[in-house]
């Protein structure tokens, strides 16, 4: 599976690019070095390039970007030495000049340990986001029963790890039951909402005979946990979808986009009955519709939330899943998230929620979970 579960992608250093945390590219690294060994090696062969040593100012600041103080210390002691070896014919530099780089490697260095200090807090911060990322959204096996799962999950806000998206896949009395859902806002504030309606799907999913009645207790647990709120508007959208063999699925939507039924060289959306968004208080009134869905072999279920649906390209276009997994059909189950999210990206569409997919492989005895990153940023 792709990114939130078993893959972060926002997670992954080098996806974050080297200005905003990750490791800088080697040429940064080398860099300071390689600028000090060439100026060094030029004017121990020729006085003429004595005019390059202005450059060695430079590098002490640049390696501030790659190295640590001890190193930072060094290099800059290697600038100190290297203007004041009579060989080099650098040996002349005002006393104000050679203060000022003497200067700058010191400030350099205090730079370069209050950076690496940053930096480890960062990433203890990144490994405590990450374990609450596993203990909200835990890594989705390659099965469950006889149902293959593949995944990819992004979370819109940058930082984060987790949003208001929610999907899972569990198997009980009744079937395997999955669930894909968008709460109402992203990020960290819709966390406990997604805490909350997990856990009662997981649930449900175990007690409740039907998904009409999975749906109900969803939409209780939102009504319940905005009663001390102080306005009335915690909600969610939500599709359930129950195998109890290879031959169906049946399939509950609850505001949310339907699944697309993908097939050989094919993709279509398939029929639901629209259903009121939970927590809005109508789903004990007016209960959603189950449909059922016969299936071929070989027969998939993409399941996307808003953040794919609503991707538009610069003309302000809805980004045509269904369309576009006709063309990616021939991809295999465990690298279609991936495949659809490149397709995203290579299509320049632009993404501006929690961006989740879910592949539900009926019958399947062998599926593995998407790997690799696409992805994941």
């Amino acid at each position: 599976m792709e990114s939130v579960r078993g893959r972060w992608p926002r997670g992954n250093r080098e996806e974050r690019g080297w200005l905003r945390g990750a490791p800088p590219p080697w040429w940064v690294r080398v860099l300071p070095v390689l600028l000090l060994a060439a100026v060094g090696s030029a004017t121990l062969i020729t006085p003429h390039a004595r005019d390059l040593g202005f450059l060695l100012g430079a590098i002490p600041p640049l390696a501030v970007l790659s190295y640590g103080p001890l190193t930072t210390g060094v290099l800059g002691v290697g600038v100190v030495t290297v203007l004041t070896l009579p060989v080099t014919h650098l040996n002349r530099p005002g006393d104000t000049d050679l203060l000022t780089v003497v200067f700058v490697a010191a400030l350099s260095v205090f730079v370069s340990y209050v950076r690496s200090r940053r930096d480890a807090q960062l990433d203890t911060e990144r490994a405590i986001g990450e374990a609450v990322q596993r203990a909200v959204l835990p890594p989705l096996p390659d099965r469950v029963g006889r149902v293959g799962c593949a995944s990819h999950y992004r979370a819109a806000q940058d930082g984060t790890l987790v949003g208001g998206d929610f999907f899972d896949v569990r198997a009980g009395p009744y079937g395997v039951r999955a669930v894909l859902g968008d709460v109402q806002g992203h990020g960290l504030t819709a966390v406990a909402t997604v805490v909350s309606l997990l856990g009662a799907f997981r649930e449900a999913a175990l007690d409740q005979p039907d998904l009409e009645s999975v749906a109900a207790r969803l939409d209780r647990r939102l009504a319940v946990d905005s009663a001390d709120e102080g306005h009335a508007e915690l909600f969610a959208t939500a599709l359930l979808l129950e195998f109890t063999d290879g031959a169906a699925v049946r399939v509950i939507a609850c505001g949310h986009p339907p699944p697309v039924l993908v097939r050989p060289g094919a993709a279509r959306e398939v029929g639901v009955v629209p259903a009121p968004p939970l927590g809005i208080g109508l789903v004990g009134v007016d209960p959603p519709k189950e449909v059922t869905v016969p299936l071929r072999a070989g027969d998939r279920l993409f399941l996307a939330s808003d953040g794919v649906w609503e991707a538009r390209d610069a003309a302000g276009a809805f980004y045509p899943l269904p369309e576009r997994l006709t063309a990616l059909a021939g991809t295999p189950s465990a690298e279609l998230p991936g495949a659809v999210w490149a397709d995203l990206v290579r299509r320049h569409y632009r993404v501006r929620d929690d961006a989740t997919m879910l592949v539900l492989t009926p019958g399947a005895t062998g599926a593995r979970g998407a790997g690799g990153e696409p992805n994941s940023a």
